[in-house]
């Protein structure tokens, strides 16, 4: 009789989940962060959905909000994989798919660990603010390491067309960043929180305030009022007899045709079809020949500068008797000839240098191909040309906070971004780079000139809006009134202060986590 009623009144265990069930929940939630990889990466250009990154992070916080370190490990990997692998596939254009997917995983380990550290800081109060702060701290890791960093890809560079666009002038890329993921993580927290019936959740809903409310309060920063007056420029988009890495084969080709461009400019100003520009900007590699030491290049160089009887800044590659190849901007005026020069400061790794050169052979015979390494220069660029002051930042350099920043700080009036694209047809990474100055001119409060040997050539306003642009692969020439700029946004000014504050934020924010989990752990063994 008692065991009968024994077998009664007590409650079956819950059964314990099956592995099957185990493996569906975690494919499930697998699939999940992959898709919100896979929706940063359709929130960058060139489509103009900057605001899918609001649902991107409020679904990679659910994924990882109070899971495991390892799961959350896991889980930012595959968020990672879904955002980079898309992103960067242009990498491999003309070298295949083993550079683009060794460079697309080392990015997405290191977002996979500052998605571990997002996991571990979803257990505090205000959660999505410490886990903001951790996601700028994976961004700033990408920045700098390896080789140098690869910022491509920071979230801050997906939001040219975006409501958030004016924190970039306070706190530059690192406050832009932060204000998105901070606004998608407190999207998932107030869902949350009405979810599980709390029908007030102010304070979640205040991180999704405030840096709406911080992008409103800024837009007085965003200013494209001539400050110093008004210059006229004019860029030269050359175009290449190929696309693809043989282009280089054809480096005559490539600087006949913007000379060519070039002289046809200077005609349509005489025959009044153009307005004559106070300077000229020509492309990264628009003479890819030294003409220090050809002497054809050189007289190819200055019969065009004279024709069109305004300094010009040419892109090219100098070749000194020893040392490294140097990817130089030169000052070329219509009467002294080749004065001033820029040496590109940020080169990149396996396109421009091969580092570990031994190792990388051993997964592409393509590193061969940099067959002598480029070196870096070591100071701003800033060329005086025709009265104005314009800085210069190379192509792969408008991805590093420092470099735009060092040239604006140097005295630039605006800036130029010499550029050559042609190594990737037709991919998505020139719409990617061009969204980038658009995101510099803002924060900087600067005219940004982009001359590309095959486009997207464009002119930028300070307020980052594109007042003309080229067409892919197609010869032109962008002549533009800018405003020129001498006043300093306070991202300028603060530099890198907004990201170390955010730096050691994240670091508050993992220090309380293991605090707590040290605590919980005593109480456990108490």
């Amino acid at each position: 009789m008692s065991s009968a009623i024994r077998t009664t009144d007590t409650a079956p265990a819950p059964a314990a989940p099956s592995g099957a069930r185990r493996r569906g929940a975690w494919l499930i939630d697998t699939g999940l962060a992959a898709a919100s990889g896979a929706l940063l990466y359709l929130s960058f250009p060139p489509r103009p959905l900057w605001w899918l990154a609001l649902p991107a992070f409020a679904l990679l916080g659910h994924c990882l909000y109070r899971r495991r370190p390892r799961a959350g490990f896991g889980l930012g990997l595959a968020a990672g994989l879904g955002f980079m692998l898309p992103l960067l596939v242009w990498t491999g254009e003309e070298v295949g798919p083993v550079p683009w997917l060794a460079l697309a995983l080392a990015e997405a380990l290191i977002l996979a660990l500052g998605c571990l550290g997002i996991a571990v800081v979803t257990r505090l109060p205000l959660w999505p603010v410490w886990a903001a702060a951790v996601w700028v701290a994976a961004e700033a890791v990408r920045a700098r390491a390896p080789f140098g960093g690869f910022p491509w890809g920071k979230i801050a560079f997906g939001q040219a067309d975006g409501i958030f666009l004016p924190l970039a002038a306070v706190g530059g890329t690192p406050l832009l960043g932060f204000a998105v993921a901070l606004c998608g993580f407190g999207l998932y927290a107030v869902l949350r929180q009405l979810r599980d019936g709390r029908r007030r959740p102010l304070v979640a809903a205040l991180t999704v305030l405030l840096p709406v409310t911080g992008a409103l309060a800024a837009r007085p920063l965003v200013d494209d009022a001539p400050e110093d007056g008004t210059a006229t420029a004019a860029v030269i988009q050359g175009n290449v007899p190929r696309a693809g890495l043989d282009f280089n084969s054809q480096r005559r080709a490539v600087l006949d045709n913007h000379a060519r461009r070039t002289v046809q400019l200077a005609e349509d100003v005489k025959a009044g079809r153009e307005p004559r520009p106070d300077f000229v900007l020509w492309p990264e590699n628009s003479s890819d020949l030294d003409p220090y030491a050809e002497a054809d290049a050189y007289a190819v160089i200055d019969d065009a500068v004279k024709a069109v009887g305004v300094p010009v800044s040419i892109g090219s590659v100098l070749a000194p008797a020893t040392g490294p190849l140097r990817n130089t901007q030169i000052l070329w005026d219509p009467v002294h000839g080749p004065t001033a020069t820029y040496d590109k400061r940020h080169i990149q790794p396996f396109g421009e240098y091969i580092p570990m050169r031994g190792v990388a052979r051993i997964f592409s015979s393509d590193v061969d191909r940099v067959r002598r390494d480029f070196g870096p220069g070591k100071v701003p660029g800033v060329f005086t040309m025709s009265g104005s002051r314009v800085g210069l930042v190379t192509c792969y350099e408008a991805a590093f906070d420092d470099a735009v920043r060092d040239t604006v700080r140097a005295g630039a009036q605006l800036i130029s971004v010499p550029s050559n694209n042609a190594t990737f047809g037709r991919t998505e990474m020139t719409y990617q780079q061009l969204a980038m100055s658009r995101v510099r001119a803002v924060e900087h409060g600067r005219s940004v000139l982009v001359p590309v040997t095959s486009g997207v050539s464009a002119v930028i306003r300070p307020d980052g809006t594109v007042a003309e642009r080229t067409r892919m692969f197609t010869p032109a020439a962008l002549v533009a009134e800018v405003p020129l700029r001498s006043t300093q946004t306070p991202a300028t000014r603060l530099g890198a202060w907004p990201e170390y504050a955010l730096l050691a934020l994240a670091a508050g924010g993992l220090g309380g986590a293991l605090t707590l989990a040290v605590r919980a752990r005593r109480r456990r063994t108490v």
